[in-house]
């Protein structure tokens, strides 16, 4: 099966601000978000927490948006809705409130909720924006979006370290203002979308040249190719999520580190997701999606493997360089989805980061559990195969693009 782009006219600048804007909300959304596995270390001494009980936490958040992303990503294809992401960014700000002031585990795990209900509005209407506004640089769009939302990832434990861990477990409410001004982006950003969809449709070529045409193609090879994609995504949302949720563990049990001093290791792990975002969409645009995917697993492995036996320098340094190489894919293994799937970039956003990074909370629950049973050092040895399972992508159809200098 070959995936050719439609021909379209010329291509049109991308929209900057917009872009920008959606970047920027992206990055207070997932600073919010990032907060929650951030506090772990504290709130596993002040509730009395296993690891598996981390873990549900963490599968309550991605769950929540997993269950609802695509459902909202199908609606919003037939009906768009870009100011509905304004409510669903109120969401986000109760589940930080609650967060700060829960009284009991139930809570945080209804609060935790609550943020992955905001995500699972967000993502899927900030995704077709990105797309709608990349005047054909599509892999440029998608890169400038992540790089807001992998920055943001990366200041939670940042935050964490200087501001949560000295002021305690209710500081997090301080973060509600990064939630209002998310609201007053979005709402500005709705009524700049709204108004460059008018230029486009003008034209009638908006979403068709947005999306691909796939020929000779069948819904069974479609579905096919897209069940790929989400192994793929899941392989590395599984590794990142080991991370994620048990990191600081890892360092302060095997390096004797401090709290801070993990927490600003993990920052370091995080923000290298924004570095390898941005270049990954970008050197997709120029050289193909295939090959970014390839580059993301192959080049990724040889260092998952090594790092469970590296000392606390090497520790650092390779999962810089891990993450930095997986993070590439994400921009194209999207993008590729998209071309799969024309006319349905919401659908796409949603199924993307809601069911993989959903199938990422089910892998951190049972990582909880598993590291309960046979120790976190163990865990991270097995989990150094994870990026393995992306050879997977031997079986994905070639696809036919335009390169962009």
């Amino acid at each position: 099966m070959t995936i050719s782009p439609t021909a379209s006219p010329a291509r049109s600048a991308a929209a900057m601000p917009v872009l920008i804007a959606l970047s920027a909300t992206h990055l207070l959304n997932d600073m919010m978000q990032s907060l929650i596995p951030a506090i772990y270390p504290i709130i596993k001494t002040a509730y009395g927490l296993d690891f598996g009980q981390i873990g549900l936490i963490t599968l309550t958040f991605q769950i929540t948006a997993s269950l609802f992303q695509p459902l909202v990503g199908a609606y919003t294809d037939k009906n768009p809705m870009p100011y509905s992401m304004v409510a669903g960014m109120g969401f986000t700000l109760a589940g930080l409130i609650g967060l700060a002031y829960a009284g009991s585990y139930p809570l945080l795990l209804l609060s935790a909720g609550c943020v992955g209900l905001g995500s699972s509005i967000f993502h899927p209407e900030a995704t077709r924006m990105a797309r709608s506004a990349s005047g054909g640089r599509h892999g440029l769009a998608q890169g400038i979006f992540q790089v807001g939302g992998q920055t943001g990832g990366a200041l939670g434990p940042l935050l964490a370290a200087f501001i949560i861990v000295p002021r305690g477990q209710t500081s997090l409410a301080w973060f509600s203002a990064a939630a209002l001004l998310a609201m007053m982006l979005l709402a500005w950003t709705a009524g700049r979308h709204a108004a460059l969809q008018r230029v486009q449709a003008a034209a009638k070529a908006a979403k068709q040249s947005a999306g691909p045409v796939v020929r000779e193609r069948s819904t069974a090879a479609v579905a096919f190719a897209a069940t790929i994609l989400v192994i793929l995504l899941f392989s590395k949302n599984a590794y990142s999520q080991s991370f994620s949720s048990f990191y600081t563990f890892y360092l302060i049990g095997k390096f004797g580190i401090s709290v801070q001093s993990s927490q600003l290791m993990l920052f370091l792990f995080l923000a290298s997701s924004a570095a390898g975002a941005l270049f990954g969409g970008i050197l997709g645009d120029r050289i193909g999606r295939n090959k970014i995917i390839w580059f993301s697993i192959l080049g990724a492995l040889p260092f998952t493997l090594v790092l469970p036996f590296a000392d606390l320098f090497w520790t650092g340094a390779l999962t810089i360089v891990i993450n930095m190489i997986m993070s590439s894919a994400f921009a194209a293994i999207l993008i590729y989805a998209m071309e799969l799937m024309p006319g349905r970039i919401g659908l796409v956003g949603g199924l993307f980061y809601g069911l993989s990074f959903g199938l990422g909370g089910i892998a951190a629950a049972m990582l909880g559990e598993l590291t309960d049973r046979i120790g976190i050092e163990a865990v991270y040895r097995i989990c150094a195969f994870l990026p393995a399972i992306g050879l997977l992508a031997w079986f994905l159809p070639k696809i036919t693009e335009p390169r962009h200098g």
